[in-house]
């Protein structure tokens, strides 16, 4: 159970996006040469929150290490303790 939504996170990485791109003083412009995303398509997503995700992948690749996105994925990395009951949330 998650109190976030699809669009809580990808608001969350719309905004984290902007913020590296903006911490390492790359105009839209310059990030899309780096990245090979359009410019228009890096707009699109900074002002929407939408963008295919390959396209966001070259995005994430080009202000940061691709391998922290891909550890999400790693087995280790997974809780399978989720709580089952409200009783167990409070227990935190």
């Amino acid at each position: 159970m998650s109190l976030f939504s699809a669009t809580d996170v990808q608001t969350s990485l719309q905004e984290w996006l902007i913020a590296q791109r903006k911490a390492q003083k790359l105009s839209r412009d310059r990030l899309a040469e780096i990245s090979t995303v359009p410019s228009s398509t890096i707009k699109k997503f900074e002002t929407t929150g939408q963008i295919s995700f390959r396209q966001f992948l070259l995005l994430w690749q080009s202000v940061d290490d691709l391998q922290r996105l891909q550890s999400l994925t790693e087995v280790s990395s997974i809780k399978t303790d989720k709580p089952m009951s409200i009783e167990e949330v409070l227990k935190g």
